[in-house]
């Protein structure tokens, strides 16, 4: 008898492999971003919520752009090579994605922070408010 789990057969292991693999090309942890914040990051960590609940409450070093306006004015401080990682509430919401695919399509690198501000704190990382030095 098979579950709703098993009813579907797993990927062949070369299928897998690439699949995962290619899971790290679009994609970040909180942890990893929060080891590469202490030891001086390599990329541009791209809050794209509200400004108001980026004043709420933001992981430190983020630099609030909302999703909405992402446009290659406000990217032109940045080399076009430097990689973008955009991060919104959490799991629930899909503005790290939409974030995402706007650099994508002005021909930014970027990735995603998977967990957004949820992983964040499920992780015991502290945020930053809008009256915190970031």
């Amino acid at each position: 008898m098979s579950t709703a789990v098993t009813a579907v057969p797993a990927a062949p292991s070369s299928l897998a492999e690439a699949h995962f693999a290619a899971e790290f090309t679009f994609e970040t942890d909180c942890w990893d971003v929060h080891e590469a914040l202490e030891t001086g990051p390599d990329f541009v960590l791209l809050d794209v919520r509200s400004p108001a609940m980026y004043a709420k409450g933001h992981v430190p070093g983020a630099i609030n752009l909302p999703h909405g306006k992402l446009v290659e004015s406000k990217l032109a401080q940045w080399p076009a090579d430097v990689l973008f990682v955009t991060y919104c509430a959490g799991p629930h919401c899909n503005g790290a994605a939409r974030g995402a695919l706007r650099l994508a399509k002005l021909g930014r690198p970027v990735k995603i922070m998977a967990g957004g501000i949820t992983g964040w704190i499920d992780e015991g990382f502290a945020l930053a408010t809008a009256n915190e030095p970031v």
